[in-house]
């Protein structure tokens, strides 16, 4: 069973650090207007997550089960060699919560800033709607100053 959860974390932390390099890689499309590589990037950001999830549930109902034990108490028990791999799973999972909230918060601002130009794109349309009358001529009306009046 020991050598079976010390497999379980090895495992764990590999599949955080490859979740941290997605997160990473995100981080940069959006840093750089990527947008095209982001939606194949989601996909297998979700199954890398999704992949954690069941990972990190696995190890509470296989070494957890039996114990009401913190992870680190039950290392300290059971496994202490492990405890270095434990602490690098804590390192990567704050990490990879570090890029997601700050990649979040990049693709806020871009919406923010598309909605913004959308905004602008909407009102000049509404304005240029009545530029030309039912006849097709210019139906421009004026509005402050004319040319050589002064």
């Amino acid at each position: 069973m020991i050598n079976d959860a010390i497999l379980k974390l090895n495992n764990e932390l590999a599949a955080l650090r490859k979740f941290v390099d997605l997160l990473t890689t995100e981080q940069q499309f959006l840093l750089n207007n990527d947008t095209d590589k982001l939606l194949t990037l989601s996909e297998a950001k979700t199954q890398a997550a999704n992949q954690l999830l069941e990972m990190a549930n696995s190890r509470r109902k296989s070494l957890l089960v039996n114990s009401s034990d913190s992870m680190e108490a039950w290392l300290v028990k059971q496994a202490p060699n492990s405890r270095t791999v434990w602490n690098d799973i804590q390192k990567f999972a704050a990490e990879a919560q570090h890029l997601n909230s700050t990649n979040g918060e990049l693709i806020n601002s871009r919406m923010r800033n598309n909605q913004q130009a959308l905004s602008v794109l909407h009102n000049a349309a509404k304005n240029a709607a009545g530029l030309y009358g039912p006849d097709g001529q210019a139906n421009i009306s004026s509005s402050g100053r004319h040319l050589g009046s002064g």
